[in-house]
Parts: C-alpha cells; sequence; structure tokens
C-alpha cells in the first residue's frame, strides 16, 4: 500500500484484530457478565480507564503518526502522493455515480475522530468517501504560503513552520484539530482581532465535487462564488482535497501579561480597549480573557517578541516554559493570579507553548475526566503522557457516559458582538453558571464589494462594519466568542437541569444581538430558526451550480439535533456504502 495509508491500515488491522477477539470471547460461559463488569468500569471508574488504556493508546497512535510523517517527508515525494490520492476519491465517487443507490455522500472520517462532543448519526444513512488526506505539500518563503491537505492538524503545522520562523495568521488552539474542518467549519484563535477568522486566511481551495471533477477556487478565479460559500458549508459543497494558507513571520516567544479583574465592567473594560486596538504599533498581537466567576477575569493580551524585545520592552518579565509535563495547567496558573495580591505581570513563554497552552488539560475538561491530573504528583510522573486524544475519549464512552454528556454537560461556542460581551455574560451566567469561560476577540468582515455590485456573499450575515483596516481596507465589525466548558453548576449542586431548554435560551439570546453559533457544538435550533441566524442566500445559489443533483445533504442536516433526530428515524441502507 502507499506509505500515507500504512497506519491507517494499522490501526483498521488492529481495531479488527480486537472486534473478533472480542467476539469471539464473547461465546465463553459468563461472558455477557464480564462484558458488563467491563461497561460499570469504564463508566464508574473513568478516570482511571483513561489513565490505563486511553491515555497510552493516543501516544502510540501520536507517535505512529510521527513516523510516518517523517517516513513521508524523508523517502517519498507528497506532491505526486496527493495526485493519486485524489484520482483514487475520484475513482470512488464515478463508482457511487454508477450504482446509483440513491444515496448521498460523506467522508468516511468515523463520528468519533471529530471533535464534535457528540455522535452524529446521518453517516450511517449516506455512502462514505475515503478521504486519507494527511499531509503537508509544500510551503513557500516567497509567497508567504503554506500548501495542505484538509487533514493537517495545527500540532502538525505548529511544528513545522515555527522553527522556520513563521506561522499560520490563526492558528487555533488543540493539536488535533483539522485544517479542513477549521475551514469548512470554522476556526477562532486569541490574534483574530486582527486577522479575522482562520477562513479569512485561505488562498486558494482544490474541491472534489459529486461529479468527480477536481476545481482550484480562489477569491479572484472563475470559481470565485464557489471559495466564498465554503466556509460553514461543512462539506456539503464538495470534498477539500487541498487547501493554501497564507502564513506570516513570527518571533520564538510570546510576552503574556496577565491583569487581573476584580469586577465584570473592569475586564469588559480592559479586554474591549486591548480587542478594538488591533493597528496601532504597540497592539497586542493576541488577547484572551478567562472569565472565572460571574465578576472575576484574567484578560491576558500578548505580544510576538525575541530575545531582544525582551531586554529592550520586557525586563521585568520571568520565563516560562508553560509546556514541561510538571507545570500547572495553564487556566489553573492564570487563575491562581486573582488572589495571590501580586497584581499583574508579564511572563514570557515559547510560541508553541503559548499556541497550545490549553491543550494539556483539554481547556479544563480534563479535570472532570481525571480529577487528580492538576495534582503536583500526577503531573510529576504522568504529565507527559497528557491529553488523551479527544477522538479516543469518545470512542470509549459507554452509553451511560454518553447520556450524561447530553443531558448533564455543555460545549459550546457563541459568537457575539463586542458591544453585546457584558449582557452576554450574564446570559451565560443565568442559563450554565459554568466557569472558566474563554473569551477572544474577531474581526466580522464586510464582504460586500466597495462598488456595490458585489452583495455581502457569505454564511454569516452582513456585520454592521464600523472599522476600516488601514493596510486592506476591508471593513469589520468585532465580535467575540464566548466559549462554555464543562458541568453546570446546577448539575454539580444536583438540580434539575435541561441542557436542551437552556440550550435553546441561549441561541435565542444570540440570535436576538445579531451572533452565531459555532455548528461543531449541540444546536437545539429547528430548520426555520438555522435558516434564521445563518444567510443561506449565496449557499443556496452555490449548492443550485455546483451540487445540482443534491448529492450532499445540507448543513442543517449534519448538524443539528432536529436533523439527527430525522436522521435515526431513516432506515440503514444495508449494502456497502464505504468506498
Amino acid at each position: 500500500p502507499p506509505p500515507t495509508a500504512i497506519p491507517l491500515s494499522i490501526g483498521i488491522m488492529i481495531l479488527s484484530l480486537s472486534s473478533a477477539v472480542a467476539r469471539a470471547a464473547m461465546k465463553f460461559p459468563g461472558a455477557p457478565r464480564a462484558r458488563t463488569y467491563a461497561i460499570d468500569f469504564m463508566t464508574d471508574h473513568r478516570g482511571w480507564f483513561v489513565i490505563f488504556f486511553v491515555l497510552p493508546l493516543s501516544l502510540a497512535f501520536d507517535i505512529l503518526f510521527a513516523a510516518r510523517a517523517w517516513c513521508i517527508r524523508t523517502f517519498f515525494s507528497a506532491p505526486e502522493l496527493h495526485d493519486k490520492r485524489v484520482e483514487k476519491i475520484c475513482g470512488d465517487i464515478h463508482r457511487w455515480r454508477e450504482r446509483g443507490d440513491g444515496t448521498k455522500l460523506c467522508t468516511a472520517r468515523g463520528g468519533w475522530q471529530s471533535i464534535s462532543p457528540g455522535y452524529r448519526s446521518y453517516k450511517k444513512h449516506l455512502t462514505q468517501i475515503a478521504c486519507n488526506l494527511y499531509d503537508i505539500l509544500s510551503w513557500s518563503e516567497k509567497e508567504m504560503t503554506v500548501r495542505v491537505e484538509p487533514l493537517v492538524n495545527m500540532g502538525q503545522l505548529s511544528h513545522f513552520l515555527i522553527p522556520k520562523g513563521y506561522t499560520l495568521p490563526v492558528l487555533p488552539e488543540m493539536d488535533d484539530l483539522t485544517v479542513g474542518g477549521l475551514y469548512m467549519g470554522v476556526g477562532i484563535e486569541t490574534n483574530c482581532h486582527k486577522y479575522g477568522l482562520f477562513n479569512d486566511n485561505i488562498i486558494s481551495a482544490e474541491v472534489i465535487l459529486a461529479s468527480g471533477e477536481v476545481i482550484t477556487c480562489d477569491a479572484k478565479g472563475p470559481h470565485k462564488d464557489l471559495f466564498r460559500a465554503l466556509p460553514w458549508s461543512y462539506g456539503t459543497l464538495g470534498f477539500l482535497a487541498l487547501v493554501t494558507i497564507k502564513i506570516i513571520p513570527c518571533k520564538k516567544y510570546v510576552c503574556i501579561k496577565y491583569m487581573p479583574c476584580s469586577s465584570q465592567a473592569e475586564g469588559v473594560k480592559i479586554f474591549t480597549q486591548f480587542s478594538e486596538d488591533s493597528q496601532s504599533a504597540d497592539s497586542a498581537d493576541f488577547v484572551e480573557a478567562l472569565s472565572y466567576s460571574k465578576e472575576e477575569m484574567v484578560v491576558m493580551p500578548a505580544w510576538f517578541c525575541d530575545d531582544a524585545d525582551v531586554a529592550k520592552r520586557f525586563p521585568n518579565a520571568t520565563r516560562n516554559t508553560l509546556s514541561w509535563w510538571f507545570k500547572p495547567w495553564f487556566y489553573k496558573h492564570a487563575g491562581g493570579m486573582l488572589h495571590d495580591l501580586c497584581g499583574a505581570r508579564t511572563e514570557i513563554v515559547p510560541l508553541r507553548d503559548y499556541y497550545h497552552r490549553h491543550t494539556r488539560s483539554i481547556f479544563w475538561e480534563l479535570e472532570q475526566i481525571i480529577p487528580i491530573g492538576n495534582h503536583p504528583l500526577f503531573r510529576l510522573f504522568l504529565g507527559w503522557a497528557v491529553p488523551p486524544k479527544v477522538s479516543f475519549l469518545k470512542l470509549t464512552q459507554t452509553e451511560a457516559i454518553r447520556k450524561m454528556y447530553e443531558e448533564q454537560h455543555v460545549i459550546q461556542d457563541m459568537l457575539v458582538p463586542l458591544s453585546e460581551m457584558g449582557k452576554s455574560l450574564d446570559v451565560f451566567e443565568d442559563e450554565y453558571s459554568l466557569y472558566p469561560l474563554w473569551i477572544c476577540p474577531y474581526r466580522a468582515y464586510d464582504y460586500s464589494s466597495g462598488d456595490g455590485k458585489d452583495g455581502h456573499r457569505f454564511f454569516l450575515h452582513r456585520p454592521r462594519a464600523d472599522r476600516t483596516d488601514e493596510a486592506t481596507g476591508k471593513k469589520y465589525e468585532m465580535y467575540i466568542d464566548l466559549g462554555a466548558y464543562g458541568i453546570p453548576k446546577a448539575v454539580l449542586e444536583k438540580k434539575p437541569f435541561d441542557a436542551a431548554a437552556r440550550g435553546r435560551a441561549v441561541e435565542s439570546y444570540v440570535m436576538s444581538v445579531r451572533g452565531f453559533q459555532m455548528l461543531y457544538a449541540d444546536s437545539y435550533l429547528t430548520r426555520d430558526e438555522f435558516y434564521e441566524m445563518f444567510d443561506h442566500t449565496h449557499y443556496t445559489d452555490m449548492k443550485t451550480v455546483y451540487d445540482p443533483k443534491e448529492a450532499f445533504p445540507v448543513v442543517f442536516e449534519k448538524v443539528c439535533k432536529k436533523a439527527q433526530a430525522y436522521w435515526e428515524k431513516q432506515p440503514q441502507n444495508k449494502e456497502k456504502k464505504h468506498l
């Protein structure tokens, strides 16, 4: 097989062998009872199961993929392999067309492999096309771009680019987030107040249509309308095969200024000042805030820096290598500054450590899975092994754990105008009472043309653009992302908590202030509400042009719970649908 298929083939072989052994074992007397005991252990002692089983599996997977990447770079031509992989995908699509069974298309990537918190059942009813596109193909210092396949993740890119002195304008937190998910879904990071969302920094994309045709689109070419429709389309216009992304120079360190705030008003004021000052010479390169209660917040502007900058601009800053396995989790480190009476302070951290500062603790979710995870002894002896891969955590969930996540756990990111930050924090307090909250700003660009000939062709509604980028002339409005991840206070206090009702209340508020919901999370919107929150005008036009026979589902059918209920009622096609 081609070398890119070797790790996948090994993984499938191991899973198949394990499954066969499990089926054989179930035939022995007492096996059903043993299975029940195993499931009970995985449910009741989740933390220990993760420590002794999921962590080693995650490490083995990472080592395997690191070896694979080295093999590809050293012995094989990735561009040539890319063309062959695309040819295979096109061949699979042609075979699906010839079969004519009436099914729609999706990728064969397992639901457990996505970063979405829940399982989405639509894949069982569609023809799944294997799109094994995992490689960084090339980069150009002259053109300031990097060409990658869609399953390249942020960990790969930060390892590849930073030693060369470059980075992506927007390189989102969490190693396992992929280019394809961030582009055709959404990607955000703490420097989006300067560069917009992840998709705003894409130069061009190669797309495989349902006809089997491969096209390249960009902002000015013949397929510019398709290019504008790809963000937030969730793979419903075609299969993404290749992305060219803008890169920018970077420095080896980041200086973080920690600013503890004892009131919401103070936190909102300071956060707004740094977010809106995105174009001055001294403007922060990154802006982040963590809200630890209704009134307590730590605002953290940060700047690229090198050794000369440290000596000249930040001589009193301390150095902190956040990635050392024995160091406290970042959100604990920042939160401790609220009560130590030392006030604001600065730290110099390596750039990659900053980008992935929340990775080890999966923001703050890992504490709920491994309660002892931030204990000094655990960090000392096993801190090097975390985090477990989110995909493996999902793969090993029992039905009881899935139900708990469905009913007693919140994962939501809501995008609202910066002007509504204070009110939005109050709504999150009223509906979730869940802390910490992650907060970062971003530019919401107006994509209508300055001459008035073209409207705002985008999935997000046109913002009230009251600012102009001095370098590009683009108009934008400043928005923020409010991220809530964890167990609400009501659940912790054993009080009633209706996740759907609370979620719908937050969604209703977000729509009322011209906001949007990140669609990797649980969405309780009806079809009409979904079409109200998001502008489907241009997207629908592009579906008519590039997917006229509706070979792919629409976005609503892939992401919303109302649609998932529909899929679960549909009979599964018994024929082989994985190509």
